[in-house]
């Protein structure tokens, strides 16, 4: 993998559709991070990437090597949940490709996904993580978020109860 200087932040796009589910369902089949249980197909994947246009809100921003190579990971602002009065809240999310962390792609995806979001009308963000994710909380706590819940064994993966850290950052 490229150093990070050499990583390239940019809007996702249909074309990454393929890589993208690639890296989700690698946490499907491998980690309790998600709670999908069923790896997905890029056509039912295909609904969630359109709901992230280039503007607005809702972002989907993808890092890959500045030669072209493979996408190394993408961090997203989607709707925190589906009411109206919600519409200035955001859920936040960073997956990366398996052996990309530890290298600052998810501090880069961050940095650029919260620099775009400071332009739009959003106050709040929140992130949920499935525990135990050191490197999940760890970012999210350096980017100002704080714990404002948990939710102990609240889902069930791989036959184990797991907890759920949510965080929020003020954006205003």
């Amino acid at each position: 993998m490229p150093e990070r200087m050499d990583v390239q932040v940019t809007a996702g796009a249909e074309g990454d559709l393929g890589a993208l589910t690639d890296i989700y369902n690698h946490y499907v089949r491998e980690t309790a991070v998600t709670f999908d249980i069923d790896p997905i197909t890029p056509d039912e994947r295909r609904p969630w990437l359109l709901s992230h246009p280039e503007d607005g809100p809702h972002r989907l921003l993808v890092a890959r090597p500045a030669d072209g190579g493979p996408i190394m990971g993408y961090a997203t602002s989607s709707p925190f949940r589906p009411k109206a009065a919600y519409a200035t809240s955001v859920e936040t999310s960073i997956y990366l490709a398996p052996g990309a962390g530890g290298r600052g792609v998810g501090t880069l995806l961050y940095a650029a996904l919260f620099e775009a979001l400071a332009s739009e009308d959003v106050h709040r963000a929140y992130a949920g993580v499935t525990l135990p994710n050191e490197a999940s909380v760890r970012i999210h706590e350096r980017f100002g978020f704080r714990q404002v819940g948990l939710y102990q064994e609240v889902g069930r993966k791989f036959g184990e109860y797991h907890d759920v850290v949510w965080l929020e950052k003020r954006l205003d």
